[in-house]
């Protein structure tokens, strides 16, 4: 280990990064009885009657000022280890931290209150831990109790909170100590839908101005928040880089380890397929052919490709580029099996462009007791036909899949991440991911008095005439 501290702030600097690390890594000691640990002690070294387990191992990278950051990885791959090495209340094996400005984190649930002292006590000795004065906490306290919104419990010991009441004050407190960088555990998965969406709300506003490095086994909310996302596997940083890229790259990782026979989708015996393109005047126009690039799967049937057409689609329809929402279209997946598959599953994704999942649907429902069967060899196509939604104006793909078996239980033979793009041409005042083609919208004076209507509101009443 280098002989300067483990833990150290970085030089004031216009291009310095907000977290530096290097080299990091943790082994923990592992003892199989109670008396080797003794037996230890007393040889000084001179033996090991321990195991090592390494946590972490090697890890190094940087974290701009202003970036959020997101960790992903499966249980036990060593996030929370290395959320408390940045924070500095572990101390690392090998390497080290280098952080700029005020740390304030929220990691395991309780961590940092005592049971025995009250919601309120417990805010002002958590911030005064993470370097508030009195001052300071008795004039943001009105703040930090709003924000909590835990009503009489303030005054109570911690020890009766609930899980969810835990996390609403211990985030109160780091929300309003106005910290350079916040360091956040998977704890936001105990609080109800509400206080979550008050917490990504203060993120965003957050990350504005400061960074922030966040664990979360939802990809939804790392590819949504974060601008680069780090994938760690049993304690080896296994990539880094932009989050919906690595985030998609983990989620076929995850695939291939629960599925040891799915192979990557660039194996030997997978030719790349070339691209599709707008046909002549005339002809008829081709499926637009997919990219192997982004792909993974068993292998047991291969996608062919993918094309989104206005419904109903004429003889020599082109396939569309770009829509406006509200028309109905039709997405036609081709694929052909290489072995008899008794039940098709075939699927897809609608995203944007950060890589979030809009919606989607798959064949599973509408042939539940009814599984359509493919022979070796034995071409396929599947059709969706839907009224496409209001998508904000902007850049679009789709994954498509075909499986074997059920909804639940299913063998994923071949996955495309972004095998079909388009682009969204509304012009619409809508707000939100997507909109709602309107069949009509109108205003209805109601002829009755306003009393009687209020009346009827709380009764649920309220019809227009």
């Amino acid at each position: 280990m280098s002989s300067e501290p483990w833990h150290s702030p970085l030089a004031p600097s216009d291009d310095a990064p907000a977290i530096r690390v290097q080299n990091l890594g943790k082994c923990y000691e592992i003892y199989a009885r109670p008396q080797d640990r003794l037996k230890q002690t007393l040889c000084r070294g001179s033996r090991k009657f321990y195991q090592e387990f390494w946590a972490l191992r090697d890890i190094s990278f940087d974290v701009s000022p202003g970036e959020t950051l997101g960790i992903i990885g499966r249980n036990g791959s060593g996030k929370s280890t290395l959320l408390q090495l940045l924070c500095g209340t572990l101390a690392p094996t090998t390497g080290s931290v280098q952080t700029r400005g005020r740390i304030a984190a929220l990691l395991e649930l309780g961590a940092g209150f005592n049971p025995e002292f009250t919601g309120r006590e417990n805010v002002h000795m958590n911030a005064r831990l993470l370097g508030l004065s009195t001052e300071e906490i008795l004039a943001a306290f009105d703040a930090i109790a709003s924000f909590a919104d835990i009503g009489s419990f303030l005054d109570q010991p911690v020890k009766t909170y609930s899980s969810g009441m835990y996390v609403r004050l211990a985030f109160a407190v780091i929300a309003h100590i106005h910290a350079d960088i916040l360091i956040i555990d998977e704890a936001l998965a105990v609080g109800d839908v509400f206080f979550t969406q008050k917490c990504m709300r203060f993120l965003r506003s957050f990350s504005e101005h400061g960074t922030i490095v966040f664990v979360s086994h939802d990809s939804a909310a790392v590819v949504n928040l974060c601008q680069r996302a780090l994938w760690l596997d049993q304690g080896v940083l296994q990539a880094i880089g932009p989050a919906k890229e690595t985030s998609e790259s983990y989620f076929a990782a995850f695939y291939r380890t629960q599925n040891p026979e799915i192979a990557s989708g660039t194996a030997a015996n997978s030719a790349p397929l070339e691209s599709g393109s707008e046909p002549a005047a005339g002809e008829a126009a081709p499926a637009p052919t997919v990219s192997e690039t982004r792909s993974f799967g068993s292998r047991g049937a291969t996608i062919t490709s993918v094309a989104l057409h206005r419904h109903p689609a004429a003889a020599h329809a082109a396939f569309l580029t770009s829509v406006h929402g509200g028309e109905d279209v039709t997405l036609l997946v081709q694929a052909v099996a290489h072995q008899a598959i008794a039940e098709v599953l075939v699927g897809f994704y609608i995203k944007d462009r950060l890589g979030q999942n809009l919606f989607g649907d798959n064949t599973c429902k509408v042939y539940l007791g009814k599984p359509v069967a493919l022979s070796a060899e034995q071409p396929l196509e599947a059709a969706f036909t839907f009224q496409m939604p209001t998508l904000l104006p902007g850049d679009y793909t789709i994954d498509v899949s075909i499986a074997q078996g059920t909804q639940d239980r299913h063998i994923q033979h071949h996955w495309i991440r972004d095998a079909y793009a388009f682009k969204s041409l509304a012009q619409t005042e809508s707000t939100g991911l997507v909109g709602i083609p309107m069949r009509a919208i109108e205003l209805r004076p109601i002829r009755r008095p306003a009393s009687t209507v209020t009346s009827d509101y709380a009764a649920g009443a309220v019809h227009a005439v």
